[in-house]
């Protein structure tokens, strides 16, 4: 009978060792058949919104592939190396892209990406990704609220650092009733962005035209 048992046991161990060697096999083939898809996906949702905040008689270079990477950064609230993007114009840096993330967004963290002009001035800001509660969420969206464009033109100012908040705080950004937390971690985030920017300025539109280099 124990005889039986264990070899009942034995052929089910066996059994799940098998469906999992071949569940793994077909996901790792799966994965390695579709990840060059994922990754150029991801790359034309970047360029669209890139496109978007970038205008076009800034930029006469591939955007894409003029990169910059960049190290942590609490300002940015970035935990792992990232790509800032560089826009030319004859060969001179006129903006670059940075990553930001607001990290306490009501639904998590908010991926962003900003435009910043040489002089300071942000060209446009986008939501990359959020999982905002539907309807909330929707403020932060450009394709269902101008908000966002709010930033358009911003820059950081002296003694004006209590403006970048709400207007429920203090601040000078508007806000939907009901949806404070939202529009203020973007805020936020994006006046950090930009105090990066300020601190960093030097390094990001140094001439170099070599790609991939890391700043710290």
């Amino acid at each position: 009978m124990k005889r039986t048992i264990a070899k009942a046991s034995l052929q089910t161990a066996l059994n799940l060792l098998f469906f999992t060697v071949i569940g793994t096999t077909l996901l790792a083939f799966t994965y390695s058949h579709t990840k060059d898809d994922i990754a150029r996906s991801e790359e034309q949702v970047r360029m669209n919104l890139i496109s978007q905040i970038v205008p076009q008689d800034m930029a006469d270079n591939d955007i894409i592939h003029d990169t910059l990477t960049i190290a942590p950064n609490e300002l940015l609230g970035t935990s792992e190396p990232a790509l800032a993007y560089r826009a030319r114009l004859k060969g001179r840096i006129t903006a670059i892209v940075l990553p930001a993330i607001a990290p306490d967004g009501y639904g998590g963290a908010i991926d962003l990406i900003l435009a910043i002009r040489r002089n300071g001035e942000i060209a446009g800001v986008r939501v990359v990704s959020h999982n905002e509660t539907p309807g909330l969420g929707d403020y932060i969206d450009i394709k269902k609220s101008k908000w966002i464009k709010g930033f358009d033109g911003k820059s950081l100012q002296p003694g004006q650092d209590a403006d970048w908040q709400v207007k429920k705080d203090g601040g000078k950004f508007d806000y939907m009733a009901g949806a404070t937390i939202t529009p203020r971690a973007v805020v936020k985030a994006v006046h950090k962005a930009l105090q990066y920017f300020a601190e960093n300025r030097d390094k990001l539109l140094a001439p170099s035209a070599s790609s991939g280099k890391q700043q710290g």
